[in-house]
Order: structure tokens, then C-alpha cells, then sequence
């Protein structure tokens, strides 16, 4: 059966006026229908612009592609011409952005960006625009669906009249109304309160499991990830460097940074627990770090660490590490 996304030894790098920035590094990951995988790593590491990736969001210039295909039932989709790409966007693929209130126009109705929004995606698939009383009514019903109350009079709102949540679900509902087979949602609940983070959560696993949606989450909190996501890929410096079970990479990282992001957040179980930071930074992508690139802040790092780059090996069934000396 062919995957749903398949992500194969992908390169990008950013033209900049210092130099070309190597933002992702021979990425490999696979989606199929229906999987729940989570992105995790620190800002900076090449989330985002992994999953603008699968959409072709990130801006050329600077954005190029070096090499490796992104393949969406079997076609690689970065060789799609523009018009090919406006036919999966919000159909066959949708996203979620972190900042509802930068996607929003402030000027318009949500139920005018909602029209529009159904409206474009029926043009972009060659059919034609139903009537705006369609569209209307329709998303009425996803707002309904992402349990918003009085759908039709929060068509008539404008976003400054909602709260974050309420933009947030709004957004969601958007994502929706295409029936994409994969959401992509890119830190959904970062500009949240806990309270509402939980919910929005929630009514994504909910979408998730009713739907039948495969789901890539970009975090950079493990929390979330564990709440939402079967799989997660740990990501450093434009490369991933571990992918596991979610729930069998928290009882046992095997890659040195992956057990310093879980040794890095609070257990609220164990009051005498003290979080460890990972010392260092995030190296510069311009002139990056040679062999591994995290061997600079790596304490077990050896000559070979600092000079051949590892690549994923299989240690334990499900499992992949990028690391030389990792264990199962």
C-alpha cells in the first residue's frame, strides 16, 4: 500500500546575504492514512519550514530545494507546477498556523473569509464555485462541527470580537472544509491559555479519530505531542535525529539530545525532580557543525561524532537513531 507522505532524504537551504543557510538536512519520514505523528525540537531547529515544506509555503528566493521528493500518494509534489499545488492546499492537505490573529483578516466577517475560503478551494479543484448561501451554510456547519456555539451569528463576527480559542477553532473549521486526508497544524496552541491549549487539543484528536485524518503536530512541547500523537521525530538543527513511539521514546530516549529535551521539562510528580538544560545553542545553519551537528553539545561525543554525519539506524522495532554510539 502506498504511504500517504513519504519524505525522502529532503534538502532545503535559505539564500541569504551571509550565505546559504542548510535548514533541513536529508529529512526522512512517512505518513500513512490515518498516522499521528508529532515534530518536536527547540525554535530554530527546521519545523516549520518542514511543514510549509509539504504545502511549497516557504518563499523561493530564499527558500531552495537541494535535493530528495516529498511524495503525496505517490507523486512528488515538488515537482507539482503551481497550479497542480493549488489543488492540494486545503483539499488534500490543510494547515493549521500557531497565530489565528495573523491568518484572520481583521477587516472581514469570519463568514465572508470562510465563503471565500470554500469558494477558492472549489476553483482550485477546476469545479465551480457553489453559490455564496452554499458556502454559507456549509460553513456554518463546520463551525458547528469544531464546537463553536450560534454558528450563524459568529459568521456575522469579525475576529477582534472572538477570543484566541475562538479564532483558533475558527481556523480549524477552515482547515476542514476542503476534507483533506492530511492537517498539518504548526503549533496550534503556542498564543493559548492552558485551559484552552487542552480543549483545542482535544477537538483535534476528536477530528483526528472521526475523520479518519492522518495528523503532523509541530511542537516544541513534548507535553502536547504526548497528548495528541502516536509517533514522534525529534528534530535538531535541520536534521531528525530520533523517531519512535511516543510513549516508548519518553520511557527511553536513546539519542543524547532526545534525553535532554525530557531531562529539560519539570516532573510535577517528583517535587525533588530539577530540570536539566542542554548547554549550548542551536548552531548556525550557514556554517554548520560537521559530522553530527550536535556533537558540540553532545558530552559523549567522540572524533567520529565531530567528523562523519550518522545516519538513521533501526536499534529497536519502530525505532530509527541518528547517532553513532545510541543503544537499544
Amino acid at each position: 500500500m502506498t504511504a500517504l507522505v513519504e519524505i525522502r532524504d529532503f534538502r532545503l537551504s535559505f539564500d541569504t546575504f551571509d550565505g546559504t543557510a542548510q535548514v533541513l538536512d536529508g529529512i526522512n519520514l512517512t505518513l500513512n492514512a490515518g498516522d499521528t505523528l508529532g515534530i518536536v525540537g527547540e525554535t530554530g531547529c527546521g519545523k516549520s519550514v518542514l511543514a510549509r515544506s509539504l504545502l511549497a509555503l516557504n518563499p523561493s528566493p530564499p527558500a531552495r530545494i537541494v535535493s530528495g521528493e516529498i511524495r503525496f500518494r505517490g507523486d512528488d509534489i515538488l515537482r507539482l507546477p503551481e497550479r497542480g499545488m493549488r489543488k492540494l492546499r486545503g483539499r488534500a492537505i490543510s494547515m493549521v498556523f500557531q497565530d489565528p490573529a495573523s491568518y484572520l483578516n481583521p477587516l472581514l466577517s469570519v463568514g465572508t473569509q470562510m465563503e471565500d475560503a470554500i469558494r477558492g478551494q472549489d476553483a482550485a479543484a477546476g469545479a465551480r464555485a457553489r453559490p455564496r448561501h452554499a458556502a454559507r451554510a456549509l460553513a456554518a456547519v463546520l463551525l458547528a462541527a469544531v464546537g463553536l456555539p450560534e454558528p450563524a451569528r459568529l459568521l456575522d463576527s469579525h475576529p477582534h470580537q472572538l477570543s484566541g480559542g475562538m479564532r483558533q477553532r475558527v481556523l480549524i473549521a477552515m482547515a476542514l472544509a476542503g476534507e483533506p486526508a492530511l492537517l498539518v497544524a504548526d503549533e496550534p496552541t503556542t498564543a493559548l491559555d492552558v485551559t484552552v491549549q487542552a480543549q483545542v487539543l482535544a477537538l483535534i484528536a476528536r477530528l483526528v479519530a472521526d475523520r479518519g485524518l492522518a495528523l503532523m503536530l509541530i511542537s516544541h512541547d513534548l507535553g502536547v505531542v504526548a497528548a495528541s500523537c502516536a509517533r514522534v521525530a525529534v528534530m535538531y538543527a535541520g536534521t531528525v535525529v530520533e523517531e519512535a513511539p511516543t510513549t516508548e521514546l519518553l520511557a527511553r530516549p536513546l539519542h543524547p539530545y532526545a534525553r535532554g529535551l525530557i531531562a529539560a521539562v519539570p516532573d510535577l510528580d517528583r517535587p525533588d525532580h530539577r530540570p536539566q538544560g542542554i548547554p549550548g545553542s542551536i548552531p548556525g545553519l550557514i556554517a554548520p557543525p560537521t559530522g553530527c551537528r550536535f556533537h558540540p553539545r553532545c558530552p559523549a561525543a567522540t572524533h567520529r561524532c565531530r567528523t562523519e554525519k550518522p545516519l538513521p539506524r533501526a536499534l529497536l522495532p519502530g525505532r530509527a537513531v541518528a547517532c553513532h554510539h545510541a543503544v537499544p
